[in-house]
């Protein structure tokens, strides 16, 4: 990548939400050394975010979604463009491509399959020969998740099959622009259906999905070391850690992991699955789908104090070659802050580490791992080994 672009990370999107909290995050952590810009449509707002993190000159530039030439102008201008702006379905194409065509970094907090498996389909290729590292899903989808996977096969036996199961807990709220993605997403569920098989077409022509790598559903049932109940977890995050270890042979020759949503007390789990059940139906039904959008306001979130007493623990359960090991990453606010923090480390992991020489459509473990995880146990997110049998 040309050294003497202007900037080595360009933020999109700094004036919604977790944008900001995002410029915040790097404000106080990029360091002096370090060359960045805010990017967004609406200069006041920009202005605004700027001197709330009290840098007067940090550099504010023009991008809108609705402009194509912006987007390629601000991906030419950098090294690593990090963006928040989402429904990425609905308005992040144009930012992959100008960052696939101009050999840019890219960075961003999806947790939206659709959207993933589409840029897969037109931007991978180009990327690859660009040498763009586009990286998607760096926020709490699905850091933790992919990142703990790698970290938990990390401490098993090598050249031997493995199995790893995820347990997520968390407290938080949601901010009204996820709350518009989940609705999307949910809604468009024969386009996410449809992009998942043209992708997995590509993959098999390619050679890139191997048979003995796979994914599989978890499994609702009581599980002893999360202290409560587990149901499977239909998210992003089983994607992104099947495709990490499609991509990296330390995984094994056959690879299995299962992902769930761990609950203290059976009546919540089922509440819950109720509750995912409904809005999924309600979702399909224009009216329904359109009252629930209004309902949420975007640029909207929980306050400081909220986020102050959100927290999260994925556990992660691994098995191959006679070795039992549970993990657990874990950290503060999932939705905001450490999305933000992960969000911010990924950025300028992929601007200034040494990292591997791979190009294309990436997840987090493929693109930055061990090097991200450092990062992030220094920002104060934990990676641990509970128990290892081989100790």
């Amino acid at each position: 990548m040309p050294e003497n672009r202007p900037y080595d990370i360009v933020l999109f999107g700094a004036t919604g939400f977790t944008g900001a909290l995002t410029a915040e995050y790097l404000a106080r952590n990029a360091g002096p050394a370090l060359r960045w810009a805010l990017a967004g449509r609406n200069r006041a707002k920009l202005e605004a975010v700027r001197d709330r993190i009290g840098l007067p000159e940090l550099p504010l530039l023009h991008a809108d979604v609705t402009d194509p030439a912006s987007l390629v102008e601000i991906a030419r201008q950098a090294r690593v463009v990090a963006t928040t702006v989402g429904p990425y379905v609905s308005y992040g194409e144009p930012l992959v491509a100008a960052c696939a065509d101009a050999g840019t970094h890219y960075a961003d907090i999806t947790g939206e399959p659709e959207f993933v498996d589409r840029m897969f389909i037109r931007h991978h290729e180009r990327a690859g020969r660009t040498g763009a590292k586009l990286v998607h899903a760096c926020g709490f989808d699905s850091v933790p998740h992919d990142l703990g996977a790698y970290f938990t096969v990390g401490q098993l036996p090598e050249g031997v099959p493995l199995e790893v199961s995820g347990f997520v807990r968390a407290s938080g709220a949601a901010s009204g622009g996820t709350a518009h993605s989940a609705v999307m997403a949910i809604s468009r569920f024969r386009q996410t259906a449809e992009a998942a098989h043209v992708r997995r077409e590509l993959e098999i022509a390619s050679g890139a999905a191997a048979a003995s790598t796979r994914r599989t559903r978890g499994m609702p049932g009581s599980v002893r070391y999360v202290g409560g109940w587990a149901l499977p977890l239909p998210t992003l995050d089983p994607q992104i850690v099947a495709r990490s270890a499609r991509a990296l042979d330390r995984y094994g020759p056959d690879f299995t992991y299962r992902h769930h949503l761990a609950v203290r007390q059976l009546p919540v789990a089922l509440g819950l699955a109720a509750g995912v059940g409904a809005l999924a139906l309600l979702a399909q039904i224009p009216p329904a789908r359109s009252l629930l959008l209004r309902r949420f306001a975007p640029g909207a979130g929980p306050g400081v104090e909220q986020r102050a007493r959100s927290w999260f623990k994925v556990t992660f359960l691994g098995l191959g070659g006679g070795a039992r090991v549970v993990t657990e990453v874990a950290g503060g606010d999932p939705g905001y802050g450490e999305t933000a923090k992960m969000l911010g480390e990924s950025a300028l992991c992929l601007a200034t580490d040494d990292l591997p020489e791979v190009s294309g459509q990436l997840t987090t473990a493929v693109a930055m791992g061990d090097a991200l995880i450092g990062r992030l146990v220094r920002a104060g997110i934990t990676f641990t080994v509970l128990s290892d049998s081989r100790k």
